[in-house]
C-alpha cells in the first residue's frame, strides 16, 4: 500500500481536515461531554469531575512515549490504528452503559481510549510535519486548527444536542420520575456512543487510503535502541530545567489557566442542574446549543483576533491584559449563579462573551510558551513539555472542583454550592494576574535574546 502511495501525491484537502477532526472528537467527548453524560446517568458530581479530569492524563504524559512512535512502525500506523481502537471502545462504553458497575467500567474503558486518544495525537502531529513541506505547513494550519474545532461544534454542540433529543423521545424530559430520566438517558448516551464509535472507525478506514506515508523503512543499523531514546528524552527534559526562569515559567503556565481548570467541569453541571439546587436547569438540547454551538464558534473568533492583535502589539505589550481577558469573564458564571436569570438570551449571551474571551486570553499563554519557553536547541520537545504542564495545570483543580463545590456548598448553605464556588473561582484568578504581571521575557519580538539573558 505505501509502495503505491509513494507514485501518487494526495492532496492535504483530502487528510488534514479528516485527521484533525479525528483528533479533537475524543478530546472533546472525554473532557465535556462524558460529564454530562455522567450527570444524567446519576453519577455524584464529586466523582465527575474527579475521574473525568484524571483520565485526562495521558494528554499531559505523552512526550514520555513521543519519542517511541516511529520506532518500529509508520506514523501513518500509529494513526489508523488508533482512530479504529478509539472507534472500537467507544462501541464498548456503549454497551457499558446498562452493567450494575457501569461508572468504574466506562472510566476503565475512556482511560484506553485517552492513551489511544494522546497516541493519535502525536503521530498525526508527526504525518503533519513529515509530510507537508515548510510551505504547505503554513498554507493548511489554518484547516488543521479549523477542523480541530469543528469537532469541538459537533461533539459539544451536534451530539449533546442529539443526546438531549433522544433522553425527550425515551421520555426523559423535565418533569419526569428520576427512574425515567436515567432510562432514557441510558438509551440515549448508549446511541450517542455508538455514532461516535462508527464514524471514527470510519475515519481509521477512510485514512488506511488517504493519509499518505513516505517514510523510508529503517534498517536495524539505522534504529535508535529504546535505551538511547530514553538517554536523549532525559537529556532534553535536563535541558528543558536548565533554562533561565524555568521555575517562574512553570508557575506560570500552572497559574494562568488555574481559575479554568475549576470551571471547567463545573459549567456544564451548574447549567444542567435544577433551579432549586442553584444551577439553571437547561437540556441537553440547549446547553448543546448555547455552550456547544455559540461558545465553540465564539472560542474561535476571539482567538483570531487575539492573533491579530498580538501581531500589531507584540506579546510583552498585551500578555497581561490577554491574561485579564481570559479570567475576568469567569464572573458572567458568578453573576448567572446569583441571580439565575431565566431569559435564555442573557444566559447565551454570558456563555457566548466567556468562550469569546476565552478564545482571546489562551493566545497569550500559547504564544508565550511558543516565543518564550520553547526556543532553543529542543525547541518542539521543550514545547511539548510545556504543554503537558499546562495540562496539568488544568486537570488537577479540576479534579478537585466537584470536592470544592460540594464543601463550599455545604459551608455556605446552598444547595449545589455553585454560588459560593464562582465566587471562589474569582478569588482563584488573583495568582494569575500576579504572576503575569512580573513574568520575565528573555526574547524580543524578533526572537532575539534581550540583553543579560540565556537560553
Amino acid at each position: 500500500m505505501e509502495q503505491n502511495e509513494s507514485k501518487r501525491r494526495v492532496s492535504p484537502v483530502a487528510w488534514v481536515p479528516t485527521a484533525y477532526f479525528a483528533m479533537g472528537l475524543p478530546f472533546v467527548i472525554l473532557n465535556m461531554v462524558t460529564v454530562l453524560m455522567f450527570s444524567g446517568l446519576g453519577v455524584d458530581d464529586t466523582l465527575i469531575t474527579f475521574w473525568t479530569s484524571l483520565i485526562m492524563l495521558p494528554w499531559t504524559l505523552k512526550f514520555l512515549w513521543s519519542p517511541f512512535i516511529g520506532l518500529f512502525k509508520t506514523k501513518k500506523f500509529f494513526v489508523v490504528a488508533t482512530q479504529i481502537i478509539t472507534g472500537v471502545t467507544f462501541g464498548l462504553v456503549a454497551f457499558a452503559l446498562g452493567l450494575p458497575h457501569f461508572f468504574a467500567v466506562t472510566i476503565a474503558l475512556l482511560s484506553i481510549i485517552a492513551f489511544s486518544g494522546a497516541t493519535h495525537d502525536i503521530a498525526c502531529d508527526g504525518v503533519y510535519m513529515s509530510e507537508l513541506s515548510l510551505t504547505d505547513q503554513a498554507r493548511y494550519i489554518g484547516w488543521q486548527g479549523g477542523f480541530y474545532n469543528i469537532a469541538k461544534v459537533v461533539a459539544m454542540g451536534g451530539l449533546v444536542y442529539a443526546a438531549g433529543y433522544l433522553i425527550e423521545m425515551f421520555g426523559g424530559g423535565k418533569g419526569q420520575p428520576q427512574e425515567n430520566v436515567i432510562a432514557a438517558n441510558e438509551k440515549a448516551w448508549m446511541i450517542i456512543m455508538l455514532v461516535i464509535g462508527a464514524l471514527m472507525v470510519l475515519l481509521g478506514i477512510y485514512h488506511i487510503f488517504m493519509l499518505p506515508s513516505h517514510e523510508a523503512k529503517k534498517d536495524k543499523a539505522a534504529r535508535h535502541s529504546s535505551k538511547e531514546i530514553l538517554h536523549e528524552l532525559g537529556g532534553v527534559l535536563m535541558d528543558f530545567l536548565r533554562k533561565s526562569h524555568i521555575v517562574y515559567y512553570i508557575f506560570f503556565i500552572i497559574l494562568y489557566r488555574f481559575a479554568e481548570g475549576f470551571v471547567m467541569k463545573i459549567v456544564p453541571l451548574f447549567l444542567k442542574a435544577d433551579r432549586a439546587m442553584g444551577g439553571l436547569g437547561l437540556s441537553e438540547k440547549e446547553i448543546g446549543l448555547y455552550y456547544g454551538t455559540g461558545g465553540a464558534i465564539a472560542f474561535v473568533l476571539g482567538s483570531l483576533l487575539a492573533g491579530y492583535y498580538v501581531a500589531a502589539k507584540g506579546l510583552k505589550n498585551t500578555l497581561f491584559k490577554l491574561c485579564c481577558i481570559f479570567n475576568i469573564p469567569f464572573v458572567v458564571y458568578t453573576y448567572l449563579s446569583i441571580f439565575q436569570p431565566e431569559s435564555h438570551l442573557i444566559i447565551c449571551s454570558c456563555i457566548v462573551f466567556e468562550y469569546f474571551s476565552y478564545g482571546f486570553g489562551f493566545v497569550g499563554l500559547t504564544l508565550f510558551m511558543m516565543q518564550q519557553i520553547a526556543p532553543g536547541k529542543h525547541q518542539m520537545a521543550h514545547y511539548a513539555f510545556a504543554s503537558g504542564i499546562m495540562n496539568l495545570g488544568v486537570m488537577l483543580p479540576g479534579m478537585m472542583s466537584g470536592w470544592v463545590c460540594e464543601k463550599l456548598g455545604g459551608l455556605f448553605d446552598k444547595p449545589g454550592g455553585y454560588e459560593p464556588f464562582f465566587i471562589f473561582v474569582l478569588v482563584a484568578t488573583i495568582p494569575a494576574f500576579l504572576i503575569t504581571y512580573f513574568v520575565p521575557f528573555k526574547y524580543d519580538r524578533q526572537g532575539k535574546l534581550l540583553a543579560g539573558e540565556r537560553e
